[in-house]
């Protein structure tokens, strides 16, 4: 199933999920079907951040986040991403997305995208940095001023120190990516 089909697959079935609650996440279920794989017949390196945009856009939707986002002309935006591949979802294997906002900082929010096994192993782990851009003002919104916006409860916690390293890897890539324009 291309991603397009499993998008609206997510989407129908948003209702059905509930709505996302701070500290909650999301979990969609999937098999690895035959356009998923590489030479390796494996789950292929960009199917893992498809899959966890899929994820991520669940609790958009499911958030209001997305209808927030549409009245206020903003837009999310992907800032960076870390992958690491535990072990392997071979073809035809179900496996579960769950993915989760861990915390934020400024304008910067950090998200885990977990592919877990059935038998509860994990597979690999995503983590992302993203905002929400105000494209009339041209600059991303404070992390706290969306969560007032939406209307949620939520205590901002200190990054761990894996993600203050993730954070920091991503801003000298950064600086590293603009050196070269």
């Amino acid at each position: 199933m291309y991603v397009w089909a499993r998008f609206a697959r997510m989407a129908a079935t948003t209702g059905s999920r509930g709505p996302w609650k701070p500290g909650g996440e999301s979990r969609l279920s999937f098999r690895c079907l035959p356009t998923d794989i590489d030479f390796n017949w494996h789950l292929n390196n960009a199917r893992y951040l498809m899959l966890a945009d899929v994820g991520r856009v669940d609790i958009f939707f499911r958030s209001g986040l997305f209808a927030l986002m549409r009245r206020n002309n903003w837009a999310p935006m992907l800032g960076g991403v870390q992958t690491v591949f535990v072990r392997e979802i071979k073809l035809w294997q179900r496996f579960d997305v769950v993915s989760s906002i861990e915390t934020w900082e400024g304008s910067q929010i950090i998200g885990r995208h977990r592919f877990v096994h059935e038998n509860g192993e994990t597979a690999a782990l995503v983590m992302t940095t993203a905002g929400v851009y105000d494209r009339t003002a041209r600059h991303f919104v404070e992390s706290d001023e969306v969560i007032r916006a939406l209307g949620l409860e939520m205590t901002q916690r200190q990054p761990s120190e894996a993600e203050r390293i993730f954070m920091a890897s991503h801003a000298g890539l950064r600086v590293l990516a603009k050196q070269h324009r």
